[in-house]
């Protein structure tokens, strides 16, 4: 006579849970846009009841701020860490614009189109953009005074400069949903020539720099 064992479920600590749904959201918001999280949807995505998302999220525009943010931090973090013990401003610089052209970028770049129209009618996702906005824009200006500070960068104002230099590579991650086959290549150098002449850096270092990175921090 053969027996049966129930499957016993496991069940998530409310942190795990809410930690689960978050980046479930993050991920169709990448993929589809934030129009597509949901409640019901990002339930589908979990296999769970809707019940148990709005338990955690009321209002879909709460997940869907949080789905932006939480996206737009981890983009922000594999391009320019905020810990930084394996390579020089430099080198580190480079790798950011390495990885921040062409399409692999792509689906960042929509995100970001995507959140800021809909920022004009949603206060909580409008919230969650500037404070993004702020990150990128400390992140950055970060790197380029440490890089002044060990005498890699000249400028006189780091501020001033991450802005100018975010100022591009948000202008050419604008035109992710064109087509741009034909684009010139100073074109799509834009931002890294921007940054190596506000920076006093000599031209073609960046990509130089970007093609000899060591083993921590070559692009994947």
């Amino acid at each position: 006579m053969s027996s049966s064992v129930p499957r016993k479920r496991v069940r998530k600590s409310p942190e795990a849970r809410r930690a689960e749904i978050v980046e479930s959201a993050a991920a169709v918001a990448l993929t589809e846009g934030l129009e597509c999280v949901t409640l019901r949807r990002i339930a589908e995505e979990l296999d769970v009841r809707p019940g148990l998302i709005s338990h955690y999220f009321p209002s879909a525009e709460n997940l869907v701020a949080e789905a932006f943010g939480t996206a737009a931090t981890g983009e922000l973090d594999a391009l320019l860490p905020a810990d930084r013990p394996d390579g020089t401003p430099t080198q580190y610089l480079a790798r950011y614009f390495a990885l921040s052209r062409g399409t692999a970028y792509d689906d960042i770049s929509r995100l970001w189109i995507n959140a800021r129209h809909l920022s004009r009618y949603r206060p909580l996702l409008r919230d969650q953009v500037h404070e993004q906005e702020r990150a990128n824009d400390q992140r950055l200006e970060d790197l380029i005074r440490e890089g002044v500070e060990r005498g890699e960068f000249t400028t006189p104002d780091p501020h001033l400069t991450a802005i100018q230099i975010l100022v591009v590579v948000d202008g050419l991650g604008a035109h992710a949903n064109t087509d741009r086959e034909n684009r010139p290549e100073p074109v799509l150098r834009m931002a890294v020539t921007t940054a190596e002449r506000e920076l006093g850096l000599a031209p073609g270092l960046l990509d130089r720099t970007a093609a000899q990175l060591p083993p921590a921090l070559t692009p994947r």
